[in-house]
């Protein structure tokens, strides 16, 4: 059975930084795409960043400058570092990755088979 399991959310004020981490397991995601998406309270799912089997990575605008996104494929692991938060960055964050191998970023929801529970990042001002 596939799982994300994402942790690092959490209460941090304006201009901190925090860092999230999606820990995979039930299959290797080391030639697929992952990402990280966001939905706020009333919001649709927003996407923030992602990156292929070969390490290139896509964001979001809002997201260029402050956040980076990383795998550690040894640990099937995926990484958000966001700097510079905002309060209107607080959501919701999800790690999706896709199904099949060799793929781009996609920047629709949809596209993504594979989904995490969520972790909440409040950035306070």
């Amino acid at each position: 059975q596939v799982q994300l399991v994402e942790s690092g959310g959490g209460l941090v004020q304006a201009g901190g930084s925090l860092r999230l981490s999606c820990a995979a397991s039930g299959r290797t995601f080391s030639r697929s795409a992952m990402g990280w998406f966001r939905q706020a309270p009333g919001k649709e799912h927003e996407f923030v960043a992602g990156i292929t089997w070969r390490d290139v990575t896509r964001y979001a605008e809002f997201g260029k400058g402050r956040f980076t996104i990383s795998t550690d494929n040894a640990k099937n692991t995926v990484y958000l570092q966001m700097n510079s938060l905002k309060p209107e960055d607080t959501a919701v964050y999800y790690c999706a990755a896709d199904s099949t191998d060799y793929g781009p970023v996609y920047s629709d929801y949809a596209e993504y088979e594979y989904w995490g529970q969520g972790t909440q990042v409040t950035v306070s001002s």
